[in-house]
């Protein structure tokens, strides 16, 4: 399925022949649908919403698919404020130096908003109606969860990264650069790498040991709630 506004919106985990999820997509923000997308959205029976991103961005865009539930899990944005402080000092950045600060974005997801992706679990593990979760990109924070909850269910590192890559294929570069960045930043910004998802899967390795530890200690993900979650989706 591809959708004008929201572009980035597809099933979680599409990898033909039927290696999507069941009853779950993922999706750039929800607030500027025009009427096609939205009755495509409401033919899916969607009717649960998880929204990771932060107080200001739900407000200026909310989400307009009639008939939901909305769930916050805020996840406030940094990299725009980061990148916009070292530009009024003026600093040149070129693409590697958006590319550490993206990799640092990733770590802070585990270090800082743990608790926010195992309220994600828990929403996915109470009911397994037809739910879609997003940012405002659908790129970075929905990315991680994204990646977490194909792991959870048993997903090679391959598949993982190949739904995480699909989103370089649905958003479009704006055409003129933004926040005094070059051409080449804005590439680096507005695009996944492999290198971002690496980092926040190597923090979890720093910080718990294991991805397997993460799910236990920082997700409440046990063996029981593992196996909810293969009979609920895969």
């Amino acid at each position: 399925m591809r959708l004008a506004s929201p572009a980035n919106f597809r099933r979680v985990g599409v990898r033909e022949p039927g290696g999507a999820l069941r009853h779950l997509y993922r999706s750039d923000h929800l607030g500027a649908l025009d009427e096609a997308d939205a009755r495509e959205i409401a033919a899916l029976g969607i009717s649960r919403v998880l929204d990771f991103r932060g107080v200001q961005e739900r407000a200026s865009a909310a989400c307009c698919v009639p008939g939901v539930t909305v769930h916050s899990l805020p996840i406030e944005p940094t990299i725009v404020q980061t990148l916009g402080a070292l530009l009024a000092a003026g600093r040149a950045l070129m693409p590697a130096d958006v590319t550490a600060h993206m990799q640092d974005t990733y770590r802070g997801f585990v270090r800082h908003n743990t608790a926010r992706f195992a309220e994600f679990f828990a929403h996915l593990l109470a009911s397994d109606e037809p739910t879609v979760f997003h940012c405002t990109a659908g790129k970075d924070r929905t990315g991680f969860a994204a990646a977490l909850l194909l792991k959870a269910v048993g997903a090679s590192d391959d598949e993982v990264m190949h739904d995480y890559l699909l989103t370089n294929e649905r958003l479009v570069l704006p055409q003129e650069s933004r926040m005094g960045l070059s051409r080449e930043a804005m590439v680096v910004l507005w695009q996944v790498q492999p290198e971002f998802l690496r980092a926040a899967f190597e923090e979890v390795q720093r910080a718990y040991g294991s991805l397997e530890a993460y799910f236990r200690t920082g997700l409440a993900l046990g063996p029981q709630e593992r196996e909810r979650l293969v009979a609920l989706y895969r």
